[in-house]
């Protein structure tokens, strides 16, 4: 490894983790992108059960899945979140009663920066070393135009790397085609697939689709 490149963190997969020499570069913004049950939860959970065995902080933002979601999911593994801090950004029960109406902005507006303000305090709350962020297709709802959608990104990854973050941001691809402007931005793209063939068992493959800065 060059001398002057961040060190490698464990993936706690250790196929990937040969394909990266080791693992994540600290301190960088990966994007994990598949289509729903490719894996993606799985593989998060795997990386901040890794820096939790490595004694290190690990945060879990959820927009998508509640708490018990994610713990059924893990015990269905064998898997314990012990260790591993969640926060919840899903809408309340006083969203769906309306209480969020307002007139002077239009409500998605609104949602984004309610959203982006409570992962921030999250995030300066617990102060990981790990984090993950899932997913952004409802960030991309929010912000409802790609030039508000990029801007978001490009903020929330400026203040990751002022912090010294590794993090993993999950996308389910419900962007037409590849988000090509979000992989742009990333440090790194791992993409997961799954397919059935005719005959057979269900087939997963993983790709490091770029990794700036290394060799994989």
């Amino acid at each position: 490894m060059d001398s002057g490149s961040p060190p490698r963190l464990a993936t706690g997969v250790p196929g990937l983790d040969d394909v990266l020499h080791g693992g994540l570069l600290s301190g960088r913004f990966y994007l994990v992108d598949g289509n729903p049950g490719a894996g993606k939860t799985t593989l998060a959970l795997q990386f901040l059960l890794e820096g939790a065995r490595a004694g290190e902080r690990c945060l879990y933002v959820t927009l998508s899945e509640t708490r018990d979601e994610l713990v059924a999911g893990a015990r269905s593994h064998g898997w314990s979140l012990d260790g591993i801090e969640i926060v919840e950004l899903l809408d309340d029960d006083a969203e769906l009663a309306g209480e969020h109406d307002v007139t002077m902005y239009h409500p998605s507006e609104v949602e984004l920066t309610r959203t982006v303000r409570n992962v921030l305090e999250g995030v300066g709350r617990h102060r990981p070393g790990r984090v993950v962020f899932d997913s952004l297709s409802e960030l991309r709802l929010l912000a409802q135009s790609s030039l508000r959608y990029r801007r978001q990104i490009l903020a929330l990854k400026q203040f990751f790397n002022g912090r010294r973050c590794t993090v993993l941001l999950l996308d389910d691809r419900t962007a037409e085609g590849p988000d090509l402007q979000l992989q742009s931005i990333a440090h790194g793209v791992i993409s997961l697939d799954q397919y059935a063939p005719p005959y057979g068992r269900l087939v997963r493959r993983m790709q490091v689709v770029k990794d700036r800065g290394s060799g994989f």
